[in-house]
């Protein structure tokens, strides 16, 4: 878990190497269940064909389908769920009846303003889509594609008002459900704001604690 530019995506890949599990997000676990053509993934498929939310009792089925496979047996990493308090409640029933019950919920934080910085720093080409930021990773000519020449710009979304409304509303929605896992005593905060190996080695090391 962890607000939008925390690293949580970085992190996922380096935790999903290092122990050998699969990295499970919402977005692949829908396209799994309605490539194998399952009745809860073609459920999904007709939501999400007419651009509607996904119901919960439909997504819980599908992450039940998707823990139950034999390559999470020895482990797995959800990202992108849960995301409310009834998610949570419903993950803890399925994991509880599968015998895989979540060990820990690693919290990856970083103070907002920092993430500001890092999301509104962000700069793109439009031509090529190479990704660049202003202070982490400039293109070697100020304002210019390091591939292409092309002039770099800054989305729309990534623009300071529009950044900081997202994240007022992603620290919204995560409170609860912080809280929720905090309660239970299996939620491990570290500190986003540093090197992202450090990061890891932060997290492993809490881990194997």
């Amino acid at each position: 878990m962890g607000l939008p530019g925390a690293g949580k995506g970085t992190q996922a890949e380096k935790i999903n190497e290092k122990y050998n599990i699969p990295h499970i997000s919402t977005g692949d676990m829908f396209r799994l269940a309605i490539k194998e053509g399952t009745p809860l993934g073609q459920k999904a498929k007709s939501y999400l064909d007419e651009g509607a939310l996904v119901p919960d009792e439909v997504t819980n089925g599908i992450v039940e389908e998707r823990l139950s496979k034999e390559d999470c047996q020895d482990g797995y990493l959800l990202d992108g769920f849960p995301r409310t308090i009834p998610q949570a409640e419903a993950l803890q029933q399925i994991t509880s009846k599968l015998n895989r019950e979540l060990d820990y919920v690693i919290h990856v934080e970083v103070p907002v303003d920092k993430l500001l910085a890092r999301l509104t720093g962000r700069r793109v080409c439009p031509s090529c889509g190479a990704t660049y930021h202003v202070e982490n990773n400039p293109p070697k000519q100020e304002g210019i594609c390091d591939r292409d020449g092309e002039k770099l710009v800054q989305r729309d979304d990534d623009t300071s008002e529009t950044v900081q409304k997202r994240l007022s509303v992603n620290l919204e929605q995560t409170k609860p459900l912080l809280d929720f896992y905090h309660d239970k005593g299996i939620l491990i905060t570290v500190d986003g704001d540093q090197d992202i190996n450090k990061v890891f080695a932060d997290i492993t090391n809490k881990i194997n604690k």
